[in-house]
Parts: C-alpha cells; structure tokens; sequence
C-alpha cells in the first residue's frame, strides 16, 4: 500500500526531503505522493518519514492503491 496526501495538507514543505525515494512533489494547491514510487518507507524506515513529521497527519494510507 502506498501513502497519500490529503486536503489536510498546508503545504508546509515538512515531507518533502524526507522521502527517501522521491515519491512526494509538490501539487496544486498541495503536495501529492505517487503511488507507484511510494514504498512507505519499507527497507529504509521502520515508519512512514512523511506521515512522522507532518504537522497536520495528511499522510494516511492510500486505499486505492494496496500493495
């Protein structure tokens, strides 16, 4: 499953280098994560970095995309 930003989302720039595969750009009005990139940090963290550091939990899990 991959993760993906809600309309919780401020914008704040917080996930954006946390992301160890790049899976997070930013969108219009806010940012987006790409499922097919999106590992949810499996092999490089034991916990999803974005959804850890965003300030208002706008990283949920994504279930239209399961892995």
């Amino acid at each position: 499953m991959s993760l993906l930003i809600n309309e919780d989302c401020i914008a704040c720039d917080a996930c954006l280098p946390e992301c160890p595969v790049e899976a997070i750009s930013e969108g219009d009005p806010i940012y987006v994560i790409d499922p097919k990139v999106c590992v949810e940090c499996v092999g490089h963290f034991d916990e999803p970095q974005c959804a850890s550091v965003c300030p208002t939990d706008a990283c949920q899990p994504d279930p239209d995309n399961p892995a």
